[in-house]
C-alpha cells in the first residue's frame, strides 16, 4: 500500500494505491482524498494517469465490457494490446483511470482497475520475478472552468473531461512528491535448472495424450 502526500500553494491531495486479490489476476484499487484551499473539490473530474510495466497489462476485452455496464472508465495508450505476450515481449503500458466520488469521504475519489501478471523468463535463483507499480500522477478537470490558472499546472493529455464529453478538455497536474514505497506485484518464475525436466515433462505429456487421442479415433471413428 503505497501513501504520498502532495503540497502545493493551492492544492493538498493524498494518494493511495492497493493491489488486491492473489496471484496473477489483480486489482489496483487507487484512491485520492483532494482538498483545494478555499473551494469545494465537488465540482472535480479527478484522474490517475499510470505507468504500468512491460510485467503487467490491462485486458482491452475485459475493460469494454466492465465499461459496457458503466463500472469503469479508462483511456489506454496504446490502445491494442497482445494480452499473450510474455514480459520481455512487451512493451509499457500508459493509463488515464477516471475516478469516482468516494461515498465515505468528503473530496475522496476512487477506482479500481483489473490488473494481469505477465509470463517472465525463468531466473537463476529467485522464484518470483518483482513488478514495481510507480505511483500515478493525480490530474484534475473542471468543464465549468472553475479552476484558478495560478493554482494548477496544465498536463498535455488528449481525453475528454468525463464520460459525458466527446472532446478533449484542459487537464490540470498536481505535483507530487515521489513515492516512498510502491506496491509490488510478486510474479512466480520457473527456474533454468529446472529446464530439461520441463521438456522431458512435456514431451512425454504430449506423446501420451496424442496416442490417447489417436486410440480413440482408431476405436470409434468412422472412416468412408
Amino acid at each position: 500500500c503505497v501513501i504520498l502526500d502532495v503540497q502545493g500553494a493551492c492544492q493538498v491531495a493524498t494518494v493511495t494505491q492497493e493491489l488486491l486479490k492473489e496471484g496473477f489476476h489483480r486489482d489496483l484499487l487507487v484512491k485520492v482524498e483532494l482538498s483545494v484551499v478555499g473551494e469545494d473539490a465537488g465540482g472535480y473530474t479527478v484522474a490517475a494517469r499510470t505507468h504500468l510495466p512491460s510485467g503487467i497489462y490491462v485486458d482491452p476485452y475485459e475493460l469494454a465490457s466492465l465499461q459496457q455496464h458503466n463500472l469503469t472508465k479508462v483511456v489506454l495508450i496504446p490502445d491494442v494490446i497482445d494480452v499473450e505476450a510474455a514480459e520481455y515481449l512487451a512493451t509499457d503500458l500508459l493509463v488515464l483511470l477516471y475516478m469516482e466520488s468516494d461515498s465515505e469521504c468528503s473530496n475522496c475519489f476512487r477506482a479500481a482497475l483489473p490488473v494481469h501478471g505477465r509470463y517472465h523468463q525463468p531466473a537463476e535463483e529467485s522464484e518470483e520475478a518483482l513488478v514495481v507499480l510507480k505511483s500515478p500522477e493525480v490530474l484534475v478537470c473542471c468543464c465549468d472552468n472553475c479552476l484558478s490558472a495560478e493554482c494548477w499546472k496544465p498536463a498535455e493529455v488528449e481525453a475528454p473531461c468525463s464520460g459525458k464529453t466527446s472532446g478533449a478538455c484542459q487537464w490540470y497536474s498536481i505535483t507530487h512528491k515521489p513515492a516512498h514505497k510502491e506496491p509490488i506485484l510478486q510474479v512466480p518464475v520457473g527456474l533454468r535448472q529446472h529446464s530439461s525436466l520441463v521438456c522431458v515433462v512435456t514431451f512425454l505429456a504430449t506423446v501420451l495424450c496424442s496416442s490417447l487421442i489417436l486410440t480413440a479415433v482408431c476405436k470409434y471413428g468412422h472412416f468412408s
